[in-house]
């Protein structure tokens, strides 16, 4: 798996390099971000239970994303101040269905690579998924394990965006999301042998500009569904607040 690794990252940054000598108008664009959150929640897990920075960057030529994301502790509550805990890098091809414009599809490969092993080892996703173009933006994504757990995770998806709130000019993005894992994902990750719901994720984003970058202060709710994940207690809480800050720029 090393090898197929590294062979990920030199054709992510093989992509990056290209862009030398490719202009906008050749539909490349490039963007970064850097978000700092209270806690690092992924799937309904509470992987660091105190402040974190997550900063990510992509590049995009006409269908195909390559992209790279981090989560470095910003303080010691796992013993790992100012280390990365976790870096991912990722693949996608996203298009629309043929004689469908309304419905977009997305397939792509994950490799999550975690620098300071806790207990965690590194292994791959692949994933699919569809979403409409209709009103509250309804998607699906299915991701599965190819490598260290034998299970899949499905999430659904909703969004709205309201662009002037009230009097205020105050934009707001409001999205929820689902989640589910098979038995095999759910024995892995929370112990329980048995396909249910693992989370249920509530957010509201405040998006904005300042000094050439986008800034977007988000609230989120998370609270896990399953009855034996929630009786499992893998991650010590069952129901959490977020807040944070992302602040990104595309080139």
């Amino acid at each position: 798996m090393k090898k197929i690794r590294i062979t990920v990252t030199v054709l992510c940054l093989a992509i990056l390099m290209s862009n030398r000598t490719l202009k906008a108008d050749d539909g490349v664009s490039i963007g970064a971000s850097a978000d700092i959150f209270s806690k690092y929640v992924w799937r309904g897990q509470n992987l660091v239970d105190d402040w974190v920075l997550q900063p990510g960057a992509y590049i995009n030529y006409k269908n195909i994303t390559a992209s790279f994301w981090g989560n470095l502790d910003l303080t010691n509550e796992n013993g790992h101040n100012g280390e990365f805990s976790e870096i991912d890098l990722t693949l996608d091809y996203t298009g629309q269905v043929p004689g469908a414009d309304f419905l977009s599809y997305s397939i792509g490969v994950i490799n999550y690579d975690f620098p300071i092993n806790g207990g965690a080892e590194d292994t791959w996703e692949i994933y699919w998924g569809f979403g409409l173009d209709v009103p509250a933006s309804p998607s699906v994504t299915v991701y599965h394990d190819v490598d260290e757990v034998d299970g899949t995770y499905v999430s659904f998806s909703i969004g709205h965006s309201i662009e002037k709130l009230a009097e205020s000019g105050l934009s707001v993005d409001l999205s929820a999301s689902i989640g589910w894992g098979s038995a095999g994902y759910n024995k892995y990750y929370w112990g329980p042998d048995k396909s249910e719901l693992n989370d249920l994720v509530l957010s509201a984003a405040f998006p904005f500009e300042a000094a050439g970058l986008a800034v977007i202060p988000s609230v989120n709710y998370i609270t896990l569904m399953g009855d034996d994940i929630r009786s499992s207690n893998t991650y010590g809480q069952n129901d959490m607040w977020i807040f944070g800050v992302g602040f990104a720029k595309d080139f």
